[in-house]
């Protein structure tokens, strides 16, 4: 869908917080996936002959990857930072020697939210220690001891709260982008950059036109990275064509 409204230079009517939360208020969910009225009734059917729902295999290469994995990790079960990071060192050996590795703070402060233990628990948790904790079934989200026990979790922000988070991490990757402008030469191999802030800046530049830069950047990257990626392709290869390159 994305690259279809790219390549016609129509742009993209809304952000992904906004359109996961169209689909949220449209759609009843369930382990991830969305379905239709008809459809959710026979899937809860069949949900129940199964005793559990095996979940694919992420790999972690990239910040993007691992974004994903720690969206299923926390989707399972609500976490700490102690909980999650030796979990995240082992997933980490096979990353990308391109892309600049990032810390587990980075990632969750980016992408999702701590519960501080101020505030009523969040849905989420409140699901998971209610569902988990015998002692800590039936309490409400208010529950002193439920709050002390949920404290310092990570979770999925909600897709209408997600909007916020969003902007947050548009900016840092923004800001890094910016650098990469002004860098002089092309990258080395043995350089590291910050794919999602090069595909950040490149759908910023394409909203405002500005295909030079897009152009520019995509030439100081090695031509392996941008040829795999085919996100920074579409917006190079548009970029190119409406500047009358070949």
């Amino acid at each position: 869908m994305v690259a279809f409204h790219v390549l016609r230079g129509v742009t993209i009517p809304m952000s992904a917080p906004e359109f996961y939360a169209g689909l949220a208020r449209r759609f009843p969910e369930r382990d991830g996936m969305y379905f239709l009225p008809d459809q959710v009734a026979e899937y809860d059917k069949k949900r129940m002959t199964v005793k559990e729902i095996l979940q694919l295999q992420l790999f972690v290469t990239d910040e993007s990857s691992a974004i994903q994995w720690l969206k299923q990790q926390l989707a399972m079960k609500p976490q700490t930072f102690q909980e999650l990071h030796p979990q995240f060192m082992k997933e980490i050996g096979g990353w990308n020697k391109q892309e600049k590795p990032l810390e587990l703070s980075e990632l969750l402060e980016q992408n999702f939210l701590c519960y501080d233990g101020k505030e009523d628990v969040p849905s989420q948790i409140h699901s998971y220690l209610s569902t988990n904790f015998k002692e800590l079934r039936k309490l409400p989200k208010d529950d002193l001891s439920l709050k002390a026990k949920a404290k310092d979790r990570w979770y999925i922000p909600d897709p209408n709260k997600a909007g916020d988070l969003e902007k947050l991490r548009e900016r840092a990757l923004l800001r890094e982008f910016e650098e990469y402008k002004q860098y002089q030469k092309k990258f080395k191999s043995t350089d590291k950059f910050r794919l999602e802030a090069v595909r950040a800046g490149f759908s910023k530049a394409w909203h405002e036109r500005d295909y030079i830069t897009i152009i520019n950047v995509a030439n100081k990257i090695p031509e392996n990275i941008l040829h795999e990626d085919s996100k920074l392709m579409m917006w190079h290869d548009g970029a190119v064509t409406r500047t009358g390159g070949s």
